[in-house]
Protein backbone atom coordinates (compact mmCIF):
# COMPACT_ATOMS: atom_id res chain seq x y z
CA UNK A 1 0.00 0.00 0.00
CA UNK A 2 1.56 3.34 -1.02
CA UNK A 3 2.37 5.90 1.65
CA UNK A 4 0.16 9.01 1.40
CA UNK A 5 1.91 12.07 -0.02
CA UNK A 6 1.52 14.11 3.19
CA UNK A 7 3.21 11.40 5.24
CA UNK A 8 6.12 11.28 2.76
CA UNK A 9 6.55 15.03 2.99
CA UNK A 10 6.44 14.97 6.78
CA UNK A 11 8.92 12.09 6.97
CA UNK A 12 11.36 14.13 4.87
CA UNK A 13 10.97 17.56 6.46
CA UNK A 14 10.35 16.79 10.15
CA UNK A 15 13.92 15.47 10.76
CA UNK A 16 15.33 18.59 9.08
CA UNK A 17 13.20 20.89 11.23
CA UNK A 18 14.05 18.96 14.40
CA UNK A 19 17.77 19.16 13.61
CA UNK A 20 17.51 22.92 13.05
CA UNK A 21 15.89 23.07 16.50
CA UNK A 22 18.75 21.05 17.99
CA UNK A 23 21.34 23.38 16.42
CA UNK A 24 19.51 26.34 17.94
CA UNK A 25 19.48 24.61 21.33
CA UNK A 26 23.19 23.81 20.99
CA UNK A 27 23.82 27.55 20.62
CA UNK A 28 22.61 28.23 24.13
CA UNK A 29 24.53 28.47 27.37
CA UNK A 30 24.06 24.74 27.94
CA UNK A 31 26.60 23.95 25.24
CA UNK A 32 29.10 26.68 26.12
CA UNK A 33 32.78 25.75 26.42
CA UNK A 34 32.55 25.91 30.20
CA UNK A 35 29.74 23.35 30.21
CA UNK A 36 31.16 20.98 27.59
CA UNK A 37 34.51 20.94 29.41
CA UNK A 38 32.73 19.31 32.36
CA UNK A 39 31.90 16.37 30.09
CA UNK A 40 34.93 16.21 27.82
CA UNK A 41 37.52 16.82 30.57
CA UNK A 42 36.69 13.81 32.77
CA UNK A 43 36.46 11.49 29.75
CA UNK A 44 39.89 12.58 28.47
CA UNK A 45 41.41 12.28 31.95
CA UNK A 46 39.90 8.83 32.36
CA UNK A 47 41.43 7.72 29.06
CA UNK A 48 44.72 9.62 29.51
CA UNK A 49 45.26 10.40 33.22
CA UNK A 50 48.52 12.32 32.70
CA UNK A 51 47.04 14.88 30.30
CA UNK A 52 48.36 18.38 31.02
CA UNK A 53 46.09 21.39 31.29
CA UNK A 54 47.49 22.82 28.04
CA UNK A 55 46.89 19.56 26.18
CA UNK A 56 43.41 19.34 27.67
CA UNK A 57 42.65 22.80 26.31
CA UNK A 58 43.75 21.79 22.81
CA UNK A 59 41.74 18.56 22.95
CA UNK A 60 38.63 20.40 24.16
CA UNK A 61 38.98 23.04 21.44
CA UNK A 62 39.50 20.38 18.74
CA UNK A 63 36.50 18.31 19.84
CA UNK A 64 34.29 21.41 19.81
CA UNK A 65 35.39 22.28 16.25
CA UNK A 66 34.82 18.70 15.07
CA UNK A 67 31.35 18.94 16.64
CA UNK A 68 30.65 22.08 14.57
CA UNK A 69 31.72 20.30 11.38
CA UNK A 70 29.68 17.19 12.20
CA UNK A 71 26.57 19.08 13.32
CA UNK A 72 26.38 20.87 9.98
CA UNK A 73 27.34 17.76 8.03
CA UNK A 74 24.21 16.17 9.47
CA UNK A 75 22.25 19.30 8.54
CA UNK A 76 23.54 19.02 4.97
CA UNK A 77 22.49 15.38 4.80
CA UNK A 78 18.99 16.08 6.14
CA UNK A 79 18.54 19.03 3.77
CA UNK A 80 19.56 16.92 0.77
CA UNK A 81 17.25 14.13 1.94
CA UNK A 82 14.33 16.55 2.19
CA UNK A 83 14.86 18.60 -0.95
CA UNK A 84 16.13 15.99 -3.41
CA UNK A 85 13.05 13.80 -3.01
CA UNK A 86 10.56 16.63 -2.71
CA UNK A 87 7.41 16.25 -4.80
CA UNK A 88 7.80 19.89 -5.85
CA UNK A 89 9.68 19.86 -9.17
CA UNK A 90 11.53 23.13 -8.54
CA UNK A 91 12.60 22.02 -5.08
CA UNK A 92 13.88 18.65 -6.28
CA UNK A 93 15.55 20.22 -9.32
CA UNK A 94 17.50 22.75 -7.20
CA UNK A 95 18.15 20.47 -4.21
CA UNK A 96 21.88 21.22 -4.22
CA UNK A 97 21.48 25.00 -4.06
CA UNK A 98 18.64 24.82 -1.54
CA UNK A 99 20.60 22.48 0.73
CA UNK A 100 23.69 24.64 0.55
CA UNK A 101 21.63 27.78 1.19
CA UNK A 102 20.11 26.27 4.34
CA UNK A 103 23.57 25.34 5.62
CA UNK A 104 25.12 28.75 4.90
CA UNK A 105 22.21 30.82 6.21
CA UNK A 106 21.79 28.76 9.36
CA UNK A 107 25.54 28.79 10.08
CA UNK A 108 25.54 32.59 9.91
CA UNK A 109 22.33 32.95 11.93
CA UNK A 110 23.64 30.49 14.53
CA UNK A 111 26.76 32.55 15.20
CA UNK A 112 24.71 35.74 15.22
CA UNK A 113 22.43 34.16 17.84
CA UNK A 114 25.47 33.21 19.93
CA UNK A 115 26.58 36.86 20.00
CA UNK A 116 23.60 37.51 22.29
CA UNK A 117 24.35 34.61 24.67
CA UNK A 118 26.68 35.91 27.44
CA UNK A 119 28.58 32.63 27.89
CA UNK A 120 29.10 32.12 24.15
CA UNK A 121 31.30 33.87 21.62
CA UNK A 122 30.32 34.41 18.03
CA UNK A 123 33.00 33.64 15.46
CA UNK A 124 32.92 33.84 11.70
CA UNK A 125 35.51 31.04 11.75
CA UNK A 126 33.00 28.74 13.42
CA UNK A 127 30.55 29.65 10.66
CA UNK A 128 33.15 28.64 8.09
CA UNK A 129 33.69 25.31 9.89
CA UNK A 130 29.91 24.80 9.93
CA UNK A 131 29.61 25.61 6.23
CA UNK A 132 32.52 23.33 5.38
CA UNK A 133 30.88 20.42 7.22
CA UNK A 134 27.59 20.93 5.40
CA UNK A 135 29.20 21.49 2.00
CA UNK A 136 31.39 18.39 2.38
CA UNK A 137 28.39 16.14 2.94
CA UNK A 138 26.33 17.81 0.20
CA UNK A 139 29.16 17.39 -2.31
CA UNK A 140 29.74 13.77 -1.30
CA UNK A 141 26.04 13.04 -1.77
CA UNK A 142 26.05 14.80 -5.13
CA UNK A 143 28.94 12.61 -6.28
CA UNK A 144 27.25 9.50 -4.91
CA UNK A 145 23.98 10.27 -6.72
CA UNK A 146 25.85 10.92 -9.97
CA UNK A 147 27.65 7.57 -9.69
CA UNK A 148 24.33 5.80 -9.20
CA UNK A 149 22.70 7.36 -12.29
CA UNK A 150 22.71 5.13 -15.34
CA UNK A 151 25.07 6.30 -18.03
CA UNK A 152 23.41 8.09 -20.94
CA UNK A 153 26.02 6.64 -23.31
CA UNK A 154 25.20 3.11 -24.26
CA UNK A 155 27.92 0.68 -25.20
CA UNK A 156 27.35 -1.13 -28.47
Amino acid sequence: MPVPRNNRILSRYIPLILWLGFITYASTEGFSAANTSRIIGPIVLWLFPNTSADTMEVIHFTIRKIAHFTEYGILGYLAVRAFRTSPGPNISRYWFLLSLSIVVLYALMDEYHQSFVPSRTASIYDSFIDMTGGLTVILLLRLWYRERQPSSISTI
